[in-house]
């Protein structure tokens, strides 16, 4: 069995542009729910629709996989999937450690869809004494003193980062050392590697800010169409007052 290791994904060896290649996901996402339904083709206005993009910039975006379809017919569904996950690398097998058995670490262990995406967790690190043993999602938790170990026997080169944000440069720095080439952080910080390495960061609170400065934008513009009292003080900006630690992050599943 692969391990992905010893194997990248063919993206970058063709000239797949990165804003392509996030949009990948997407596609496949659409096209999963597609094949679970029986559905053989789809045109590109259809798939386009359901990835939340439109079709002149997906046509574009196969065009890179060499996929262009068939005028009448659309887009063979089962090959689309084969075509994109072999793109990204998912036609292997890529063992994950997950570093942080927290909240939100254990519920991504606790998360089904890993394996159906290509992904293993080979192994749950925290550096609580106190957790080591004890199962989650049927996996037993292993002491971060064995981090190296772990990765080296399980040819780890993909570790998530679920720890307080005081912890995870230390462990981001451990895991580089020990072999991983890509990080998915999840922990409130901005991580530091080297040249070669990969971090991909999810930081839950930035994207309800970024929701809450538009919710303002929309209650700001309902109440200039009600025609507000020029002499009203001005609203003050919601990001001023006090500002408090970070709190525990909410465990939540990937979409």
């Amino acid at each position: 069995m692969a391990t992905g290791r010893t194997h990248r994904p063919a993206t970058r060896s063709r000239g797949i542009p990165e804003a392509t290649v996030a949009r990948l996901p997407l596609y496949l996402r659409a096209l999963t729910a597609l094949s679970e339904r029986s559905v053989p083709t789809v045109s590109s206005e259809e798939l386009a629709a359901a990835a939340g993009v439109n079709s002149a910039k997906l046509r574009k975006d196969f065009s890179y996989l060499g996929s262009y379809g068939t005028r009448g017919v659309g887009y063979d569904v089962e090959y689309l999937v084969y075509q994109i996950s072999r793109e990204l690398g998912l036609t292997q097998d890529w063992p994950v450690v997950i570093v942080g058995i927290g909240n939100l670490g254990a519920a991504l262990a606790n998360y089904g869809g890993f394996a159906s995406r290509g992904f293993r967790v080979a192994a749950l690190i925290d550096a609580d004494p106190a957790m080591a043993g004890t199962p989650v999602a049927g996996i037993p938790v292993q002491h971060a003193d064995e981090l190296e170990r772990i990765v080296g026997d399980n040819g780890v080169s993909i570790g998530v980062i679920s720890t307080p944000a005081g912890a995870a440069q230390q462990v981001c720095d451990r895991l580089v050392a020990a072999g991983v080439t890509s990080i998915l952080n999840f922990a409130p910080t901005v991580l530091s590697v080297p040249d070669g390495v990969d971090v991909r960061k999810v930081d839950l609170s930035i994207e309800l800010q970024i929701l809450a400065f538009h919710e303002q934008r929309k209650a700001g513009e309902d109440t200039t169409e009600s025609s507000p009292d020029p002499a009203a003080p001005p609203v003050r900006s919601v990001t001023g007052g006090r500002k408090g630690p970070d709190g525990d992050m909410p465990a939540v599943m990937p979409a």
